[in-house]
């Protein structure tokens, strides 16, 4: 099937879909820019995929519509999720060799086993023409035990004993947690529960857990205890108070993050000479000063003058570093 074949229909598709009550033929002519032909051959080969395409006379019009839902086994889908299957596995890329991964995958191939082979060629074909790649992410095949115990000990409120390294310095020390939530955020599995060694409560990442076991003790999260709030505070997953953000990015750099939704608290506004200006109400400053790092000279922290101090001496440090190794190589050059 040509490429311009499969976009065609994949667009009367959607629109077949939102047309609850039915759309003629001239409108679906006018919309996709082809002939009656054309549109009378992708509806036939969109019912002969599988797709419960309706056409019904009315006030002397034939009006073409999908059926609401159908079903598959003792499940109902809507086209439009039945058709989602085409684009879903790509997804699950970053949390590949997981729990998470092969169960999804396997619900996903129980599921496309109950379409005909006509619907489920199709979907193939689709699901090739619209990709979604992975970002930078970590490989958690060889945590499958692991996140199997976390998952375990979330649902029954268990206590578990863990021996975690640390980010910074490596070293590694043993503590109990009670776990609340197991959270994937940035390409990054952690688990989020009260740590018994402070007693508060903390974030930490599930591969750089050396080992745990249960304890055979239960916990009872506290009653105010809201994830969403505690993770919508956050720029990652560094918990601290949040505090108000302002930076400053020049033109060549404001499309780029005027596009993005960067925290949910974001304001943006554009300012003299084509810049732009987003605020925040966020914490994690170790997070945001590499996020701001990573614009170079594009962007410049306002406020607060703690990060913006901390902003500045890494960017000396770097100027420092690339202005000795020039002075180096000035001076083997010159001896040679």
């Amino acid at each position: 099937m040509r490429g311009d074949q499969l976009s065609r229909q994949w667009k009367l598709f959607q629109r077949l879909a939102r047309s609850h009550y039915g759309i003629g033929l001239d409108d679906l002519v006018s919309e996709l820019e082809c002939t009656k032909r054309t549109v009378y051959r992708d509806l036939e080969a969109l019912d002969q995929a599988g797709f419960p395409i309706l056409s019904e006379k009315r006030d002397g019009r034939s009006l073409y519509r999908l059926l609401e839902s159908f079903r598959l086994g003792d499940v109902p889908f809507t086209s439009d999720e039945v058709l989602a299957l085409a684009f879903g596995e790509d997804l699950l890329k970053t949390l590949e060799g997981t729990v998470f991964h092969d169960s999804v995958r396997s619900a996903l191939g129980k599921i496309r086993a109950a379409l005909s082979p006509a619907m489920a060629s199709y979907l193939g074909r689709l699901g090739q023409s619209f990709r979604v790649l992975p970002g930078p992410h970590k490989s958690y095949a060889r945590f499958r035990e692991t996140i199997q115990t976390l998952n375990d000990a979330v649902l029954a409120r268990e206590t578990l004993r863990v021996r975690y390294r640390t980010g910074g310095t490596g070293a590694a020390s043993s503590r109990d947690l009670d776990p609340y939530r197991v959270w994937y955020r940035n390409g990054g599995l952690y688990v989020v529960g009260l740590d018994h060694r402070s007693r508060e409560l903390r974030t930490f990442a599930v591969d750089r857990i050396r080992s745990l076991s249960g304890t055979g003790q239960r916990f009872d999260p506290p009653a105010d205890f809201d994830f969403d709030a505690y993770a919508g505070a956050s720029f990652g997953v560094m918990h601290e108070p949040a505090t108000r953000v302002r930076i400053r990015f020049e033109k060549p750099w404001a499309t780029f993050v005027e596009e993005r939704t960067w925290h949910p608290s974001q304001k943006l506004e554009r300012i003299d000479g084509g810049r732009l200006e987003l605020t925040m109400e966020v914490g994690g400053a170790a997070e945001i000063r590499s996020w701001v790092l990573s614009f170079g000279a594009g962007a410049e922290v306002v406020e607060p003058a703690s990060l913006r101090a901390d902003v500045a001496r890494e960017l000396e440090a770097a100027r420092e570093r690339y202005r000795d190794e020039e002075t180096t190589t000035r001076r083997r050059g010159s001896r040679s």
